[in-house]
């Protein structure tokens, strides 16, 4: 990797060799999961302005990566340092002047890094609300908890930073009730059960985690079969704690991947063609593009107002429409 300068704005150029078969079957895609700081949206935004090349030749974002291809990515990055406000929807669950509660979609980044500075949630809070804490570093105002990038649902962002202390420390002492839904692979076993399996850094991918009773640090997650379905289970899952990717992890140790998970299951989109068996059509539009995760609930007390509050952000249309087509497919 090297880098120049361009009218304030640095140039980073990548270059890998794919040593191996890649776990996923289009370069948009294999790039998300090598730069988890950048969104899709992102990557294929470079990939069509032709800053990506396979063995010196522009690809399209369909591009099939294979083993002993050589990828050059040519990635601007702005050296500011400060959050730049956006003007980027938000789905707003809650407000006060203490938190804000957002509905987060799929596809965006919670906060901006070194490698991905706009188009962030708190790019898009900090313009909604103007004020965010100031607890921690400058590119991560009002966060107290994340969510990977393609998961979905409740995500709570702090604008005074007494309050942001408190809540943080509920997280920390793990009394934060956090309930998620996830549609996994095959018809899970047990209707309920507790996974306890400590999780860190996987031994040779680096943007994984796994199952590591060596260095991982401790993690449980409780889950409830809610319905099996179409060789499918839809699973409510509730962490006590926090560990990157857990939930994604822990459901993939008890054989059960969440479905489109490009990094932990099988790639990561699913079409209707898929699931009934029929001939998969050049038009077809797929269901889902992203793992089946969404932070369905979150419980907190609020500091300011002295109770406790729960949100809630409903299923989102992906989701919905990959759990209608298995209740379809019987």
């Amino acid at each position: 990797m090297n880098g120049k300068n361009h009218n304030n704005v640095q140039i980073l150029t990548y270059r890998i060799d794919v040593g191996r078969a890649p776990s996923a079957d289009r370069i948009d895609i294999y790039l998300s999961e090598r730069f988890p700081d950048y969104s899709r949206t992102f990557i294929k935004k470079l990939i069509n302005d032709g800053k990506i090349e396979v063995h010196g030749k522009p690809v399209k974002p369909s591009y099939g990566p294979a083993a002993g291809d050589r990828i050059v990515a040519r990635v601007p990055v702005i050296d500011a340092e400060r959050v730049e406000p956006e003007d980027i929807h938000l789905d707003i669950i809650y407000e006060d002047d203490w938190i804000l509660v957002i509905n987060k979609p799929p596809d965006m980044v919670v906060h901006p890094s070194r490698g991905h500075r706009s188009g962030t949630l708190v790019n898009a809070a900090a313009y909604h609300c103007k004020n965010l804490s100031s607890r921690g570093d400058s590119l991560r105002p009002g966060i107290v908890h994340r969510l990977d990038r393609d998961t979905t649902g409740v995500i709570i962002m702090v604008k005074d930073n007494s309050v942001h202390e408190e809540i943080a420390g509920q997280f920390e002492a793990r009394s934060v009730k956090k309930e998620y839904a996830a549609v996994c692979e095959g018809s899970a076993e047990l209707d309920a059960d507790v996974i306890d399996a400590p999780v860190g850094k996987h031994v040779s991918v680096k943007e994984k985690m796994a199952i590591r009773y060596d260095s991982g640090k401790p993690a449980t997650t409780v889950y409830e079969v809610a319905e099996r379905i179409g060789g499918a289970s839809l699973v409510r899952c509730f962490p006590s704690s926090g560990r990157t990717h857990q939930i994604r992890v822990h459901l993939l140790h008890i054989g059960h991947p969440i479905l489109c998970d490009a990094l932990y299951g099988r790639g990561g989109e699913m079409f209707l063609s898929d699931i009934l068996g029929g001939e998969h059509h050049p038009s077809e539009k797929p269901l889902i593009e992203r793992q089946a995760l969404h932070a369905r609930r979150i419980t907190i007390y609020h500091p300011a107002l002295k109770k406790n509050m729960c949100f809630e952000a409903p299923l989102p249309s992906d989701i919905e429409a990959l759990i209608g087509a298995l209740r379809k497919a019987g």
